[in-house]
């Protein structure tokens, strides 16, 4: 068994998200091919080749696939799909625009979101908003599977794959690309940070976002976080957003401010190593899943904690 892993960058770093998927591949069985596609994307493909556990890496530079744009990316992996048993994609904003497109011109039934591989062809998923899990089996030649990072320890550095480099194929020019609006921020991001201050509706403005939640996350160097409710009330951005309709994280430290812990939210924060949850309502159902609950008003609780951090 071979199986094809697309790699996750920026054209110029290699995200973290390729090495939790890769973990996933591995656990698939069979030696794992990275494919690195991109523009400029030498550096890249040699921080694919360090990964622990990848066999080979394929390097495509071609300027139609420098800014991600799913239908060409799509069809050079399809290009690439009959050297291959098992394509295994981050389950990234790429990632998901990507593989359902693969997966339709294979003619088959994409894997969704896994977060265990049970066996080669079986897997499990959550479904529910994370309230249930979905044991599945597939029986498809050929298996186009999205990853849940979030449920995978990170691959390790100790590899040294060959680099191959193959031609670029011509787009099907379905799309073109225009511009990029990107954020831009000092802090980690809110993917891969190890430190989340995440923040809800109890905040009742975004001043107050400002005053109370930015302070803290400062003095731990960590990416800021919120709930739908505080993005919908205009209280945060949307790329804060944390849940299932957001973002899915797994720091080392999750730090929940004002959150009462809708299962929507709690979808995207739940894989968290240690929780800790602020609220002044005792009952909120986020203190279900902390490890440490404090139960108090965050208007004078996260003072207290900056002034003692």
């Amino acid at each position: 068994m071979t199986i094809l892993l697309l790699a996750d960058h920026d054209n110029t770093v290699l995200s973290d998200q390729t090495a939790k998927a890769l973990s996933a591949a591995r656990q698939i069985g069979g030696d794992v091919h990275v494919l690195v596609a991109g523009s400029g994307v030498e550096q890249v493909a040699d921080a694919a080749a360090r990964l622990t556990g990848v066999s080979k890496v394929l390097l495509v530079d071609g300027d139609d696939l420098g800014h991600k744009l799913a239908e060409p990316l799509s069809a050079l992996i399809v290009s690439l799909a009959p050297m291959y048993d098992t394509i295994v994609v981050a389950a990234t904003s790429v990632g998901k625009s990507v593989a359902p497109r693969v997966a339709a011109l294979l003619d088959v039934a994409q894997i969704s979101d896994i977060v265990a591989v049970i066996a080669p062809n079986i897997f499990r998923r959550p479904i529910y908003a994370g309230n249930a899990f979905q044991t599945v089996q597939s029986d498809e030649s050929k298996k186009v599977i999205t990853v849940r990072t979030a449920s995978f320890a990170s691959a390790t550095e100790e590899g040294s794959a060959e680099v191959q480099t193959l031609a670029a194929i011509p787009g099907p020019g379905l799309s073109r690309h225009l511009a990029d609006e990107l954020s831009s921020s000092d802090r980690p991001k809110l993917t891969s940070a190890k430190t989340i201050v995440a923040g809800g509706r109890a905040l009742g403005s975004a001043q107050k976002f400002q005053e109370f939640i930015v302070p803290v996350a400062d003095k731990l160097g960590a990416a800021i976080g919120a709930s739908r409710a505080a993005v919908d009330a205009g209280y945060a951005p949307n790329d804060w957003q944390v849940g299932q309709t957001g973002k899915v994280v797994a720091p080392d430290l999750y730090i929940a401010c004002g959150i009462s812990g809708a299962i929507q939210h709690v979808a995207g924060m739940k894989d968290s190593k240690i929780i800790v949850a602020i609220n002044k309502d005792e009952d909120a159902p986020i203190f279900h899943i902390a490890d440490y609950g404090l139960v108090g008003d965050i208007f004078e609780i996260l003072p207290e904690l900056r002034k003692a951090l």
